[in-house]
């Protein structure tokens, strides 16, 4: 059974010049473990779809399951399930590594002493032990990043979102936090889904591609699928894949290395 899955997912937003369809019915399907990677140019739609999956924005139309909750009859239970780590983060700069694992926790309703083991025990896998009563303002890029996955996996859940992981961070970060994500589904069967503007984390990470355009799935399948589909070879490039795929190259993002 799949872990989410949606049937004509759709979001209009109204403005003052009339109606836009930001998605138009998207239809998706992920399988429990798996890693998705969620691509498409900007203003394709997908951080809305995203933002509808985690019960940020409610869908106009269509339905969805998550976790096995029904997202429009039962967000809470979605919310339960899952954890959410934006593109920007969440840290309070004020407070130690350790102050807001247990705030975290808390939030979670576990008592101080559970949420206090808790944070130990997130600490010691993401490597995060050492920093524990670090600022979080102190933090580097590739560090803070660590701490916001820390905190989307406080309560254990089954899916984790993933809002570009690793924009800004350099090389040796953002490879760390590739092996984390797959340490997350090898280890713990923990389902992943991601965005990304870099297509060679995509390629890497994920397990499986869906590329949106339009508000719309255009293609899915394996990277190396695509590749053969649309690039013409398995040793295509994924960039010239998605090109093939959409016509517009992927919008560049700052790129500048987040210190260590």
């Amino acid at each position: 059974m799949a872990i989410i899955s949606t049937a004509g997912l759709a979001r209009t937003f109204q403005t003052k010049n009339g109606p836009v369809e930001a998605v138009r019915g998207i239809d998706l399907r992920v399988e429990p473990g798996e890693i998705l990677g969620l691509l498409g140019p900007n203003g394709a739609g997908k951080t809305t779809t995203l933002r509808m999956l985690t019960t940020l924005l409610p869908p106009t139309g269509g339905a969805a399951t998550v976790a096995g909750c029904d997202l429009a009859r039962d967000p809470a239970g979605v919310r339960n399930k899952i954890g959410y780590v934006a593109q920007s983060g969440g840290v309070d700069p004020n407070i130690s590594v350790r102050e807001e694992l247990i705030t975290q926790g808390r939030l979670y309703r576990l008592t101080r002493t559970q949420a206090a083991a808790r944070a130990e025990e997130l600490a010691r896998e993401l490597g995060l032990t050492e920093l524990m009563e670090r600022p979080c303002a102190a933090l580097s890029g590739g560090q803070r990043r660590r701490l916001d996955i820390a905190m989307g996996l406080t309560h254990r859940p089954e899916v984790l979102f993933l809002d570009e992981p690793t924009t800004g961070l350099d090389p040796g970060s953002r490879a760390g936090l590739w092996q984390l994500v797959r340490q997350l589904r090898d280890e713990y069967g923990t389902t992943v889904l991601l965005t990304t503007h870099y297509l060679d984390e995509a390629d890497a990470l994920s397990d499986r591609l869906v590329v949106v355009d339009k508000g719309v799935v255009v293609a899915e399948g394996t990277p190396s699928a695509l590749k053969l589909q649309y690039g013409g070879s398995i040793d295509a490039t994924l960039q010239d894949t998605f090109l093939a795929i959409t016509g517009r190259a992927v919008a560049p993002k700052d790129t500048t290395p987040v210190a260590v």
